[in-house]
């Protein structure tokens, strides 16, 4: 508590415990939230620990496995799934797709979010646009143009938290929220580009 006090915890927005005790990081961010720090987070490797924290005080209750989880569905899913979480004990999911293609090739670039056609209570809930293609790469070899390159997309990434007109552009990462995953199949199909697009 002291040590919490002196690093002057009421002034962090986001407070990690991730030892490899799940009891001191279920210990230390309950004290953390208690001092007041905004959001806290837990790493909790015991399912049964993971399952008490939601509804508590605890905001993130992260676990290896589930976080693996994620990274599994993202490799099998279709499309260009860039990111993948499961949540509601695997009944939901949070997908990051990759919108490809043209008005032409795509049924989702160059249309407003009020008008594609998601599946029921299937919400968008982030566009995050101007991100660097995975494949990318400087070819210079130089570490300085490197961090140059790095510094001119950390200016060109722009956060949208869109409305129903907010237009689709091609290369956004669209975050969507499905409240059932076998959703996800008929979301990889609305974001899929056609044949003309190769």
């Amino acid at each position: 508590e002291t040590l919490m006090e002196n690093e002057n915890v009421e002034d962090v927005d986001l407070f990690v415990a991730i030892t490899d005790d799940d009891e001191d990081n279920i210990m230390s961010c309950l004290l953390a939230k208690k001092l007041g720090a905004t959001r806290v987070l837990a790493l909790i490797n015991r399912r049964t620990y993971a399952d008490l924290m939601h509804g508590t005080q605890i905001d993130i209750a992260l676990s290896p496995a589930q976080a693996t989880l994620g990274e599994l569905l993202a490799y099998v899913r279709q499309g260009d799934v860039q990111a993948v979480h499961s949540l509601r004990r695997g009944v939901a999911e949070a997908i990051e797709i990759v919108a490809r293609g043209d008005a032409k090739t795509s049924r989702a670039v160059g249309r407003r979010v009020g008008s594609l056609r998601l599946p029921r209570d299937v919400h968008i809930g982030m566009i995050v646009r101007g991100l660097p293609a995975p494949d990318a790469r400087n070819t210079n070899g130089s570490e300085t143009a490197e961090r140059d390159e790095e510094e001119r997309n950390d200016e060109q990434v722009e956060v949208i938290v869109p409305t129903s007109g907010t237009i689709i552009q091609s290369n956004d990462h669209v975050i969507l929220f499905l409240p059932n995953k076998r959703l996800v199949h008929e979301v990889e199909a609305l974001f899929r580009v056609g044949v003309t697009f190769f």
